[in-house]
């Protein structure tokens, strides 16, 4: 496999985990200023943001689509595994994440 398919793996996996750990805690400071518990918001939080987070480390949804696409009437099916593996990474980021957090704030997130 070429070294910019690594590459992607990995940013992937750290998008999805940022953009958890990044909404759950500034959404939470929103909370904290509205006078709301700022470790139940991280809770709901986390927990709406996960398929966004998906999605935002895959580059958005049409971009995979037109992978899938490639891969299934082209007979490129590289590009299909390929996309599979990126999205496979960006839930192990937010799952990461997740856990994460969940040991921060001592709730359960899942």
């Amino acid at each position: 496999m070429e070294e910019r398919f690594f590459v992607t793996f990995i940013h992937c996996f750290f998008i999805a985990f940022g953009v958890i750990m990044g909404g759950a805690v500034i959404g939470s400071i929103g909370s904290f200023v509205t006078g709301e518990a700022p470790l139940t918001a991280m809770n709901r939080i986390a927990r709406g943001l996960r398929i966004w987070a998906i999605v935002a480390a895959i580059g958005g949804t049409f971009d995979a689509i037109a992978n899938f696409e490639r891969g299934l009437l082209d007979g490129s099916t590289i590009d299909l595994i390929k996309q599979i593996l990126f999205i496979i990474s960006a839930m192990g980021g937010v799952k990461a994440a997740i856990v994460l957090l969940n040991w921060l704030i001592q709730e359960d997130v899942a």
